[in-house]
């Protein structure tokens, strides 16, 4: 008979469903797998003087996998959790082939006092400055995260995952999160090592340990801080409103010529952010529409005059306009900087099975930054709209942005020269 017992109970605890295996009885402890597909469709008018391989193009049709992601978690113990992701970004026509995946995460944590406290290690987005700083991808409301939160992507992180020590728990309506982390070379990050001027850049000299934090007040709804990413939106399925503040700190991370041009000064980079989230279903019929709103103001100092162009799966490969600030191709502008940055998003879905099972969320977003070095305040917009056919697990997404183009005229000033737009469809699949 307790053979028998013991027989059925691990047959019980041996299910699979949602990329779920329970370990066992009551399921709570578990494995899970995710996946996560994006791929674009998408027109770029290209800044002026893009070239591809040389040739001059000044506009581009492009198609490519944003993001592709493999999650595999699981909580081991009542107290021990292993979270681990991998994936590619960007592969395009213009990546090298049979490009392998990359380790996103590997973080192990151990649950000190359950919920209130747990204590984790590896590398992970368990980062400070605010809260879509580490962004669930699967979730994100518009064609693209805020990636002006992502303030070190790729220079001393892997596209924003840090190796670190963290501390994260709730405390009533408290969610909190801290980090010391410990900054990767910047000699093998995207920037690269910059020449060192007067305007300040990433110093390549080893880094100094790197502080983060941010405290988010949940007011209402509780959501889940099981891994490091926050949700977009939730399609009314909570009513959440959270306000946050967070910051980032790391000594000695710039350096820079002084006025003269022999002497190497250094400096922190030093970040702080304050953001408010909202998501909320219009009333509490089943279905009901719903709004999603975000908004985060943000004081970035990395030191006087740093400035760094992005340009989100460039489709071109150099530019010949020697005008260009930081020679900006394809689609690339200087969305980093040292200055205040100002970021917002709306969105409203619509009721649900509106068209049948589907529905639709239009949503618009808005970048406003004011950097030290522009003599031209930069304003960045990105408008669209979600088909939402079956939530986030299968949505397209139709996306027009606008963008500046800035030159440095013979004054010296960098302005804003003219605007430059893109029209970019996007089919996520995500389990």
């Amino acid at each position: 008979m307790p053979a028998l017992l013991a027989g059925a109970l691990h047959t019980q605890a041996q299910s699979f469903k949602d990329g779920k295996l329970t370990l066992n009885p009551d399921g709570s402890h578990y494995l899970k797998l995710t996946l996560l597909n994006q791929v674009w469709v998408r027109y770029n008018q290209s800044n002026p003087g893009t070239q591809v391989d040389g040739f001059s193009k000044p506009e581009t049709y492009d198609i490519g996998i944003r993001r592709f992601r493999m999650q595999f978690f699981g909580q081991l113990t009542d107290r021990v959790f292993i979270y681990s992701q991998i994936g590619i970004n960007n592969f395009s026509y213009l990546s090298d082939r049979k490009v392998g995946f990359f380790l996103h995460d590997a973080v192990g944590e151990y649950a000190v006092v359950k919920t209130k406290l747990s204590l984790g290690t590896g590398l992970g987005a368990w980062n400070g400055l605010s809260r879509f700083t580490a962004s669930a991808t699967g979730s994100i409301m518009g064609i693209d995260l805020p990636l002006e939160a992502e303030t070190t992507n790729d220079v001393n992180d892997q596209f924003g995952r840090k190796l670190s020590i963290y501390a994260k728990g709730k405390l009533g309506k408290l969610d909190y999160r801290v980090a010391l982390s410990d900054p990767l070379d910047v000699t093998k990050g995207s920037a690269g090592a910059a020449a060192l001027t007067r305007n300040a850049n990433f110093s390549r000299r080893p880094g100094q340990p790197q502080y983060q934090a941010y405290l988010m007040w949940q007011f209402k709804d509780q959501e889940s801080n099981l891994t490091a990413y926050n949700a977009g939106t939730y399609l009314g399925k909570k009513n959440v409103f959270n306000v946050g503040v967070g910051a980032i700190v790391q000594p000695k991370a710039m350096w820079y010529l002084a006025d003269n041009g022999r002497d190497t000064l250094t400096q922190a980079m030093k970040q702080v952010a304050v953001d408010v989230y909202y998501d909320a279903p219009r009333d509490t019929a089943k279905g009901a529409p719903s709004v999603s709103f975000y908004a985060a103001a943000m004081h970035l100092d990395y030191g006087p005059g740093y400035l760094r162009n992005n340009g989100p799966m460039n489709p071109a490969t150099g530019t010949r306009a020697t005008n260009a600030l930081l020679g900006a191709f394809g689609n690339a502008f200087p969305q980093y900087g040292t200055g205040n940055v100002v970021y917002s998003q709306l969105g409203y879905k619509l009721r649900d099975n509106l068209v049948g099972p589907t529905t639709f969320m239009p949503y618009v977003s808005y970048q406003y930054s004011h950097y030290k070095r522009l003599a031209d305040d930069l304003h960045y917009f990105d408008a669209g709209v979600n088909w939402l056919l079956a939530g986030h697990t299968s949505k397209l997404t139709l996306s027009y942005q606008n963008r500046p183009y800035y030159i440095t005229n013979a004054s010296g000033e960098n302005v804003v020269d003219r605007r430059r737009s893109a029209v970019v469809a996007q089919y996520q699949v995500s389990f």
